[in-house]
C-alpha cells in the first residue's frame, strides 16, 4: 500500500510587522509598516491593522504614508528577523527533516510518515502553531495537503492564524470557486486571455478542452490545467542536508527525580533514534538540552569517534551528559538531538553493549513502527 503523501506550508503572519509588535507592546493593535521612515523605498511588511488602509508589501513608502499617515513606520532589522527565522526553522526540524524554506517567513515541510510519530497530520500542524507561539510569541498560518500547490493555497485560505487541511478527495471542491488568478503562473496577461474564453474560476478552467487552452496560452497551458485539477508532483527540496534531528518535550509539571529524568531521556532517545534511522543516517554528535523552572537553559554536547543511530547508544550518551549537570530546581523541558551526520552503516561494537543483537532488535522495532505506528512497541521502562 502506497504511503499517503503529506505536505505542510507554514507562513508567518505579517512576519516583520508582527515581530515589531511583539517587541514593542505599545505597537499592538496599531498599523505598523516596516520599510523605513524616509519617503524612498518600499513597504517590506504591513501589519493587519495597516492592511485595512490598503497598505501592502512592495507598495512605495510615499503611497503608504498617503493612505495611512497615522501608521507607525519602522526601519527593517533584517538580522533580527533572520535570527528569529532560524529559530522557527529549528522548531520545524522537530517535525520533519525535509524542509524547503522559501523566504524568512515561509517554508514547506514534507511530513509524509511523520504522523506515525505524532499522530494525525492535523496534530502535527497544531503542534507547529503552538510551538511557534509558545516559544517565539508569533503566529503562523498552516496549510496541509497532498502537494505543495494545495498546501500553499490552504495556508492562505483563513489568514491570519489559519489552519486548513485539504484531504484527499476534497481538492476539486476546494479549487472550483477560486479565481484563476490563484493558480501559479497566472498574471494579468494570462488572466485577460482566460477571460476571453469566459474563464474566471478554477472550476471553469477545468471545463476547457486542453488543446483549446494550449492554443490560447502556449506551453503554460498544461501546467495550469494540471494545477486546476490539483496535480503537483514537485518534491520538497531541502535547502541543505539536515543539520540535526531531535525532539524535545515541555512538561506540564516540572520533573526533578532521577528516575523521571532517565525515563524521559529514554523516550526522547527512542523517538530521535527512529527518525535518524528512517533517514538512513547516523550522527557523531549527541546534544542534550535542559530548561529549568527558572527558564535557565543549558546545552551539553559530545562528539564521538564513530557515528551512531541506535536508541540505546543515544540514550547512554544523553544520560552521561545529564549526569554532569547539577540539578537544583525542577526541569520544565528536556531535548535530545543528533547531528554531524553521515550515511548509516551497521554499527559494530562502539561500546561493549552495542552488538549485532541490538541492530536486529532496532530493525524489528522500526519495521513494526513503520507498519502499525510508534505506539505499537516500546521499552518496558516507558510504560
Amino acid at each position: 500500500m502506497t504511503q499517503q503523501r503529506w505536505i505542510i506550508h507554514a507562513d508567518m503572519d505579517a512576519f516583520y510587522a508582527s515581530v515589531e509588535q511583539r517587541d514593542h507592546p505599545e505597537y499592538q493593535g496599531k498599523p505598523v509598516i516596516v520599510g523605513g521612515k524616509s519617503n524612498r523605498g518600499v513597504v517590506a511588511a504591513a501589519s493587519y491593522e495597516a492592511r485595512q488602509y490598503g497598505v501592502h508589501s512592495a507598495m512605495p513608502i510615499m503611497e503608504a504614508k498617503r493612505r495611512c499617515p497615522q501608521g507607525i513606520y519602522v526601519v527593517p532589522q533584517i538580522s533580527k528577523y533572520a535570527e528569529i527565522s532560524a529559530r522557527i526553522v529549528h522548531i520545524f526540524a522537530d517535525f520533519s527533516p525535509r524542509i524547503e524554506t522559501l523566504a524568512l517567513d515561509e517554508a514547506f515541510l514534507d511530513v509524509t510518515g511523520m504522523e506515525l510519530l505524532y499522530g494525525d497530520v492535523m496534530h502535527i500542524a497544531r503542534q507547529i502553531k503552538s510551538r511557534v507561539y509558545a516559544e517565539l510569541g508569533l503566529i503562523v498560518s498552516v496549510g496541509v495537503a497532498v502537494n505543495k500547490f494545495l498546501a500553499k493555497l490552504a495556508s492562505a485560505h483563513r489568514k491570519p492564524d489559519g489552519l486548513v487541511i485539504i484531504r484527499p478527495g476534497e481538492e476539486l471542491d476546494f479549487l472550483a470557486p477560486l479565481p484563476v488568478s490563484r493558480l501559479w503562473g497566472v498574471g494579468e496577461v494570462t488572466e485577460k486571455k482566460l477571460k476571453l474564453l469566459q474563464v474566471d474560476s478554477v472550476g471553469k478552467l477545468r471545463q476547457i478542452d486542453p488543446y483549446t487552452l494550449e492554443r490560447t496560452l502556449g506551453k503554460a497551458a498544461i501546467e495550469l490545467y494540471n494545477l486546476a485539477w490539483g496535480r503537483d508532483e514537485r518534491p520538497v527540496i531541502p535547502d541543505r542536508e539536515a543539520k540535526s534531528i531531535g525532539n524535545e518535550d515541555t512538561f506540564e509539571t516540572d520533573i526533578e527525580q532521577p528516575d523521571e529524568i532517565r525515563t524521559k531521556l529514554l523516550d526522547l532517545a527512542e523517538r530521535v533514534g527512529w527518525r535518524v534511522r528512517k533517514e538512513g543516517l547516523a550522527g557523531k554528535t549527541i546534544t542534550l538540552k535542559v530548561r529549568f523552572s527558572s527558564f535557565r537553559t543549558i546545552t551539553r554536547s559530545v562528539t564521538l569517534q564513530d557515528p551512531v543511530a541506535l536508541d540505546e547508544v543515544i540514550y547512554e550518551i544523553a544520560l552521561q551528559l545529564m549526569d554532569k549537570i547539577i540539578v537544583k530546581e525542577g526541569i520544565r523541558l528536556l531535548g535530545v538531538s543528533v547531528s554531524n551526520f553521515s550515511q548509516r552503516s551497521t554499527q559494530l561494537c562502539l561500546f561493549n553493549e552495542v552488538t549485532e543483537k541490538r541492530e536486529k532488535i532496532a530493525s524489528t522495532m522500526d519495521e513494526l513502527k513503520e507498519r502499525f505506528g510508534t505506539e505499537i512497541v516500546k521499552r518496558g521502562r516507558l510504560f
